[in-house]
């Protein structure tokens, strides 16, 4: 784990596997940080390079002053990449994670082979519903809406597990600022059009129990880029990789099989 310090934040990443080797790089979603992925890992082929990092106001990143601008965060990323010096990655990013991939394969092509987009949209909610949000995070705490945040992130059974415990508290500390400033970004987006122009290889992944990016606006996004392959995961919230992480890898290792990105171990 390390730190890169941009001037105006310092993102916290993992990086791992041969320098040389095909790059993977995930983006976590609002409220989590890049233990989101630790389930997979586990079931990634070997030969690898594996890139996590915290968006800016979570994690271990800094938390500027909200609001943020998802132009902020597709910024993060690209001067993140460009550091570690990463071409042609295979891009996978959850919700907000999700909504940075598209930006980010829309701005720099040279960054991103290949995206799997997964419980995410080119827009996902309102103004006035990310509005209401930020108020509720600003005068009540993330503490008091983790229970509704729950709910809308996974399946009954994984809610009434002990399994719900580490995540629901994850919310809980993560910085108010981070929180209603990626939420201000979200608010803000609307990618319809440069998600459309999209012709690269893309893998989108749905949970059948989502309640915060649902099936049907997932498969839309699968349908808005030209040969992009929808899967659903059955059983599965918003984080299908926390509740599903062996079919989460397996969709993934298949996606890049099939695209030739497989390092030493294709």
């Amino acid at each position: 784990m390390d730190s890169l310090d941009l001037g105006d934040v310092a993102l916290h990443y993992a990086d791992t596997g041969p320098r040389d080797a095909p790059a993977l790089v995930f983006a976590n979603s609002l409220g989590t940080d890049f233990r989101l992925w630790d389930g997979i890992l586990p079931h990634l082929p070997e030969g690898l390079r594996v890139i996590r990092y915290d968006k800016r106001g979570h994690g271990l990143s800094t938390c500027p002053p909200a609001p943020y601008s998802m132009g902020a965060l597709v910024h993060d990323a690209e001067r993140l990449l460009d550091a570690l010096e990463v071409r042609d990655c295979v891009f996978v990013g959850l919700s907000i994670g999700g909504m940075i991939a598209q930006g980010l394969a829309a701005k720099r092509l040279d960054l991103v082979r290949a995206v799997v987009l997964s419980n995410t949209a080119p827009k996902i909610g309102t103004r006035t519903m990310w509005e209401e949000r930020i108020a509720m995070v600003e005068t009540q705490g993330l503490g008091a809406m983790s229970g509704a945040i729950m709910e809308r992130w996974f399946s009954r059974e994984f809610r009434e597990s002990p399994a719900v415990t580490p995540w629901r508290r994850m919310v809980e500390v993560t910085p108010a600022a981070g929180y209603a400033g990626c939420s201000a970004a979200i608010a803000g987006t609307d990618f319809y059009t440069p998600t459309a122009a999209l012709r690269l290889p893309a893998l989108v992944i749905g949970g059948s129990e989502d309640g915060s990016t649902p099936p049907d606006l997932v498969r839309e996004l699968a349908d808005l880029i030209p040969g992009a392959r929808f899967e659903l995961i059955r059983g599965a919230g918003h984080l299908p990789c926390v509740e599903r992480p062996e079919e989460f890898a397996a969709l993934l290792n298949g996606f890049l099989k099939d695209i030739g990105h497989m390092g030493g171990a294709a």
